[in-house]
């Protein structure tokens, strides 16, 4: 049997594949943060208890390229009026939806919905609003300490980032968001 003998690499083709390996990688993790996850850091007491100041989120961007966004789900978005900051809100109605508040509580087509992750609700009342097609209303969890579609609008679902699916830092609040 014949073997040849391994040959041996010059440090400068041994350079080259370092720096591939390395613009591979790079490549790699722009894409992943780009089209797939991202971290965000939740930045004020808006969505108390749900979500603390200083948590670091994991949120999937992909998502919504194979489903739309659904009432319930937690997304970070450039709202219509600050483009330079991202918020996280509950998406309470989608597009062809009628919301409501009464007295602080939401209703959505007629329904009053069961928001046991509020703690503290705000006793604002507002006239029916029809969600347009194309767009999601959105509320923090912290009703009277949120700027939210109350102050805003409608958020157009171009401006979703993702949804905000893994409190992943401090691992002490680490939990999968439901």
């Amino acid at each position: 049997m014949n073997a040849t003998p391994p040959q041996k690499s010059s440090p400068g083709r041994a350079a080259w594949e370092v720096a591939q390996a390395i613009l591979l990688a790079l490549v790699l993790a722009l894409l992943i943060r780009h089209y797939v996850v991202e971290s965000f850091v939740v930045e004020g007491p808006s969505m108390e208890p749900t979500l603390y100041p200083g948590e670091r989120l994991l949120v999937a961007k992909f998502v919504y390229y194979f489903r739309p966004p659904k009432r319930g789900d937690v997304i970070v978005f450039k709202p219509p009026k600050n483009t330079d900051k991202d918020y996280v809100k509950r998406i309470i109605a989608v597009g062809g939806d009628t919301v409501q508040l009464k007295q602080g509580y939401v209703y959505v087509n007629g329904e009053r919905l069961d928001e046991p992750y509020v703690r503290f609700r705000s006793n604002t009342t507002t006239p029916p609003i029809r969600v347009p097609e194309g767009t999601v209303w959105v509320l923090g969890d912290n009703r009277p300490d949120s700027e939210d579609s109350r102050d805003f609008g409608e958020v157009p679902v171009s401006s979703i980032r993702g949804e905000a699916v893994l409190i992943w830092w401090p691992l002490s609040a680490a939990a999968v968001l439901p």
